[in-house]
C-alpha cells in the first residue's frame, strides 16, 4: 500500500478500532486508489481522503415504542450523513438486528460512490436500526416506523437528506414512515423515495436494483461476446434484490436454480420459472415465510444453513452468480468453489459480499467482477428519478423509467470500464467504480473548498 493510503487506512484504524465492516469498506477502497495518487497532489496536500473517511454528520437516537402487549420496547436509530459532496444525503434505512454504527458507516461510505456512479446529484448517507420486523405485528411495525420518524424527520427534507428502503425496509414500511413524517410536519414533499405510486413513488422502483444488476452484468458480458440467455445462474437470498434479478434473467432466456435465506438454501435444477417466482413473491412478500416453503411445495433439495464458514450454494455448477443477501457472504473458501467450478461472472447484488480474500481470489482466477458499486446501484438511480418526478410533480410511464436505468446502469459499465483502462488494468471493475466514483466526488469537494 501507498505511505499516503497506508497512513489514511492507519487513521480510521486507530479512530474506530471496532468497526470491522467500514475498515474493509475504506481498505478496499483505498486499494484502487493507490494506483493514481502519486498524480493527484492536490488530494494530498488538501486531505481530501482523511475527509472522505469521516462522515459530515453521525446520528444516533433512542427510539421507544410499544408492542402488542403494552410494553415498551427500545430501539437504536442511525442516520449517517457520509457526504454531501454532490447532492443532497441519500441512500436507504436498514431494520435489522445486526445493525450497528459499524455497518451504517460502511453502506454509506459505499453509497457516496455508489451515487457519484449513477451521474446523478445525489451525496451518500444511510440509516437504520437494530429492530427485527420479523415477527412482528403490523401494528408493532407502524407504531415503530411512527417512532423512528419523530426524532428522524428533523435531520431529512427533499434538499438535505432523502431516505429510502434497504433490508428490512419495504413499501409498507415507506408508507408509515413517510405518513408519520407528512404529519409531524404538514408537508407533502418528495423526502422519502420507495414510496407506493399512489403517492408519489415511481415506477421500477422496487425492481429496480435487481434489473440494474443484470442490465450491468449484460453489458460485462456482451463485451465479451458472452450473454444470459441460455446461461445457468446462481442467486443468493430471497428479497426484493434477489426476485428481482430472478425475474430480468428469465426475461433475457437464462435460468437461475438457487435462492436462500438465513436459514437454508433451495436447488430447483429445472430453474426458478416466473410462476415458481410468483410462489417466492407471495412467500417473502407476503406471508414472511421461509424458503423451505418453496422446497416443500415444489420437491426440490433444501440444505440447511450450519455454522460451516463455507455456503454449499456457491459450490453447485453453474454460468454466472449473482450475490444478492448480505454483507461478506463469500468468503475465501466460497470464492475457491465458484473459480474451481469456473464461473464465468459473479454480479454484487448486496453491498460488500465478498470478503477481502474473496475478491482477491475471484479477480486472480480470471472471473469478471462486476463490484456492488457499480452493480447495485440500479435502485438508487430510480430513487433518483424519483426525486426528479417528485419536484416535477409528473409521473413517468414503467417504459420510461425502464428506459432511463438502462441508459445508467450502460453509462456506468462505459466508465468503469474507462477508468479501469486507463488508471488500473482492462477488466478490473472494482478499480474502476472506486477510481471513477472517487474522482468526481474529489472534484466536488476541492472546488468548494475545506467542507
Amino acid at each position: 500500500m501507498h505511505s499516503q493510503t497506508e497512513q489514511v487506512y492507519q487513521m480510521v484504524c486507530r479512530r474506530d478500532p471496532n468497526e470491522r465492516e467500514f475498515q474493509q469498506a475504506v481498505y478496499t477502497f483505498l486499494l484502487s486508489i493507490d494506483k493514481i495518487i502519486d498524480e493527484l497532489p492536490d488530494v494530498t496536500y488538501h486531505k481530501i481522503l482523511e475527509r472522505m473517511t469521516e462522515p459530515e454528520r453521525v446520528i444516533m437516537f433512542r427510539v421507544p415504542w410499544m408492542d402488542d402487549e403494552g410494553n415498551c420496547q427500545i430501539n437504536r436509530g442511525f442516520r449517517v450523513q457520509m457526504s454531501s459532496a454532490i447532492g443532497p444525503y441519500k441512500g436507504g434505512l436498514r431494520l435489522h438486528p445486526s445493525v450497528n454504527l459499524s455497518i451504517m458507516k460502511f453502506l454509506a461510505f459505499e453509497q457516496v460512490f455508489k451515487n457519484s456512479l449513477t451521474g446523478l446529484p445525489m451525496g451518500g448517507g444511510k440509516g437504520g436500526s437494530d429492530f427485527n420486523p420479523k415477527g412482528k405485528s403490523e401494528q408493532e411495525i407502524m407504531r415503530f416506523c411512527q417512532s423512528f420518524m419523530t426524532e428522524l424527520y428533523r435531520h431529512i427534507g427533499p434538499d438535505t437528506d432523502v431516505p429510502a428502503g434497504d433490508i428490512g425496509v419495504g413499501g409498507r414500511e415507506i408508507g408509515y414512515l413517510y405518513g408519520q413524517y407528512k404529519r409531524i410536519t404538514n408537508q407533502f414533499t418528495g423526502v422519502l423515495t420507495g414510496k407506493g405510486p399512489d403517492f408519489g413513488g415511481s415506477f421500477i422502483r422496487p425492481e429496480a436494483t435487481g434489473y440494474g444488476l443484470v442490465y450491468l452484468s449484460q453489458a460485462i458480458l456482451a463485451d465479451k461476446k458472452m450473454d444470459i440467455k441460455g446461461s445457468t445462474c446462481l442467486v443468493s437470498g430471497s428479497g426484493n434484490v434477489a426476485q428481482f434479478t430472478v425475474e430480468k434473467i428469465n426475461a433475457l432466456g437464462g435460468k437461475v436454480i438457487t435462492l436462500s435465506d438465513s436459514s437454508g438454501m433451495i436447488i430447483d435444477e429445472e430453474g426458478i420459472n416466473d410462476e415458481k417466482l410468483a410462489f417466492v413473491k407471495m412467500l417473502k412478500n407476503v406471508k414472511r415465510g421461509r424458503i423451505k416453503e418453496y422446497a416443500e411445495k415444489y420437491h426440490v433439495p433444501y440444505i440447511e444453513r450450519t455454522s460451516e464458514v463455507a455456503n454449499p450454494l456457491w459450490n453447485i455448477k453453474a454460468d454466472y452468480a449473482f450475490p444478492c443477501a448480505t454483507q461478506n457472504e463469500i468468503v475465501k473458501e466460497d470464492a475457491l468453489n465458484l473459480a474451481k467450478n469456473k464461473i464465468k461472472l459473479v454480479g454484487e447484488g448486496a453491498n460488500m459480499p465478498c470478503s477481502i480474500e474473496a475478491e482477491e481470489i475471484l479477480t486472480s482466477s480470471g472471473i469478471l467482477l462486476a463490484p456492488a458499486k457499480a452493480a447495485n446501484a440500479g435502485g438508487v438511480a430510480v430513487s433518483g428519478l424519483e426525486m426528479a418526478q417528485n419536484s416535477q410533480r409528473m409521473k413517468w410511464t414503467p417504459e420510461q423509467v425502464d428506459k432511463e436505468l438502462q441508459n445508467i446502469m450502460k453509462n456506468i459499465y462505459k466508465n468503469i470500464s474507462e477508468a479501469a483502462e486507463t488508471y488500473s488494468t482492462k477488466d478490473n471493475f472494482i478499480d474502476g467504480a472506486n477510481i471513477a466514483g472517487f474522482m468526481k466526488v474529489s472534484r466536488a469537494m476541492l472546488a468548494q473548498g475545506y467542507v
